[in-house]
């Protein structure tokens, strides 16, 4: 076990940097960068007070006019290559890029991730003050889904065959088949305001008055804020668990020891909850750290954007949008390895909880 432990925790290292190297040539291969989009703005400034001005030069295009030597920076023009010289000494763009990807990396082993460049906060400040947004969507759809699924694949195994089985397959069907946002623009149109009535609300997780609210009101208002975004998460996300609930109840239900425990003259209830249910439930409740990584790090971005939530996924896409290089990259190392220490923990909760299991024997 500590082998196979040491094993996979070694192999992290050269994953994570295979992972890192290959976004980071991805995005230096992508037009626009950090540079662009200061010039982008300058000139966007410098044109809304050119047209104030009535089309003459603004003070702004004057401090900016250069000497007319050409950069490669689209949308440069007029702007003084010293200025521009400037700002890539501020990005550290005046390195190539293999020294600024290993400057990078080494940074990153000590867990220093550096500044945004568009935000006066350290990323890591800035992970701290979006994740619990995050970890809340993640934690509840988790538990809510679990909750449900557990319950209804057990009966369905029970009632295999029957209409309502047939009948809930296809509700799982429709919800295995339809994204977590279309559910989320649905429960939009119908509960905040979008159609018909107005009963959640459709901003953040707290309300204007949370400092004044008391103990019991600031929870209520809590789960109240949170309840459509994680009710979207939880009806795109149960339909998986439900049917491995189902079939893993099924495959037990066929096996021999079964038949001799009702050949022994036990209950049904006692055979299925005192044999059945802790053989087949292994597999579902060891796959509970893969399934919380897969819900937090996946399903979080569009619910975020749609609910105006200000966790890690909307800030992911505006630091993509923006090319604010050190949000994306420090956080990108940072639910990488978050994530595949979690996997570790999953095939560790499989070995935990199913002796049979020796995933270091199987190991090649």
């Amino acid at each position: 076990m500590l082998k196979y432990i040491c094993h996979r925790l070694l192999l992290i290292i050269p994953t994570l940097f295979g992972i890192m190297l290959i976004n980071f040539i991805i995005v230096q291969a992508a037009p626009g960068g950090p540079v662009e989009q200061v010039l982008a703005k300058i000139r966007g400034q410098a044109s809304d007070v050119d047209m104030r001005l009535g089309g003459g030069q603004s003070d702004v295009q004057l401090h900016a006019m250069g000497t007319g030597m050409e950069s490669s920076y689209r949308g440069a023009q007029g702007i003084d290559p010293a200025f521009i010289k400037e700002l890539e000494i501020q990005f550290g763009f005046d390195k190539p890029a293999h020294l600024r990807f290993i400057h990078m990396i080494k940074n990153y082993l000590t867990f220093d991730f550096g500044r945004s460049y568009f935000r006066d906060q350290s990323v890591i400040s800035l992970v701290g003050e979006k994740f619990p947004v995050s970890l809340s969507l993640g934690l509840w759809t988790t538990f809510l889904v679990y909750l449900i699924s557990i319950p209804l694949g057990v009966w369905k195994a029970v009632r295999d065959g029957s209409t309502l089985d047939v009948w809930t397959s296809a509700v799982i069907v429709v919800g295995y088949a339809v994204p977590s946002f279309l559910f989320a623009l649905f429960l939009i149109l119908l509960f905040a305001g979008g159609s018909f009535w107005s009963i959640f609300p459709l901003r953040g997780l707290m309300s204007d008055n949370w400092a004044d609210l008391s103990f019991y009101g600031k929870v209520g208002d809590y789960f109240w804020h949170l309840a459509l975004p994680v009710l979207a998460m939880v009806i795109g996300g149960f339909a998986k668990l439900t049917l491995l609930t189902k079939n893993s109840f099924l495959e037990e239900i066929n096996k021999q020891y079964v038949i001799t425990a009702r050949a022994k003259g036990l209950s049904e209830h006692r055979v299925l909850y005192g044999h059945i249910f802790r053989n087949a439930m292994l597999i579902v409740i060891a796959g509970f750290p893969t399934a919380f990584v897969s819900i937090l790090f996946t399903s979080n971005l569009v619910i975020e954007v749609l609910f105006s939530l200000d966790g890690m996924g909307l800030l992911g896409f505006e630091s993509a949008i923006n090319r604010d290089y050190p949000v994306m990259f420090g956080t990108l190392y940072m639910f990488t390895l978050v994530g595949m220490v979690f996997h570790l923990l999953g095939d560790l909760a499989y070995m935990a909880v199913d002796r049979r299991i020796d995933l270091a024997a199987s190991r090649t």
